[in-house]
């Protein structure tokens, strides 16, 4: 049962999940507080190997999921659920390429999906920036203040310092970032 739960979530989020990781990342968080088997804390580690391992966020974060649900089948149910629809769309569509090319449905389509994807990538900003600059991802509103990390600001800044000056790639950051987590929290 554990299998075909894990396959409904993974497939509804692979048919609705447009603009890719960061987009479908509150897709599967949703998903995932109803199956009960992450905290927000978990999650959010789950985001962070999911940058550092290669390959797509969305197919990291299924793999993850389904093994932590149900060991290797549970990830390999889970990767299939998430990546057979947009298989298949690609598939239908490079069939019927030269007709949608030019269709005034498919370009209306594609306008409107462009802002909700960055609404969506925006709600996972906001996910991310509550685990990883709130000591209590939970806290109140009113209480943010009293909440923020010193180590998580100062990694955050660091890091947006490096992408602006500096050549170093996503995982290069990443590594800095985790090095940085520990010799400031040790000090």
């Amino acid at each position: 049962m554990i299998y075909l739960h894990l396959f409904i979530i993974f497939l509804k989020v692979g048919i609705i999940g447009f603009g890719g990781g960061y987009a479908i990342l509150p897709l599967i968080y949703q998903d995932v507080q109803e199956f009960g088997i992450m905290t927000a804390d978990d999650f959010s580690n789950l985001v962070a190997l999911s940058q550092v391992t290669p390959g797509p966020i969305a197919i990291n974060a299924a793999t993850y999921v389904g093994y932590r649900a149900g060991g290797l089948l549970g990830a390999f149910v889970a990767t299939t659920a998430v990546t057979l629809p947009a298989y298949t769309l690609i598939m239908i569509a490079l069939m019927f390429l030269k007709r949608f090319k030019e269709n005034r449905i498919v370009k209306a389509i594609l306008y409107g999906i462009k802002p909700a994807t960055v609404g969506l990538m925006a709600s996972a900003f906001i996910f991310m920036a509550q685990t990883a600059l709130l000591i209590d991802s939970e806290c109140e509103l009113s209480d943010i203040k009293n909440n923020i990390s010193f180590v998580g600001v100062v990694i955050f800044i660091i890091t947006l310092i490096l992408i602006r000056y500096s050549k170093l790639g996503a995982i290069s950051i990443t590594i800095i970032g985790g090095i940085l987590g520990i010799v400031l929290s040790i000090i």
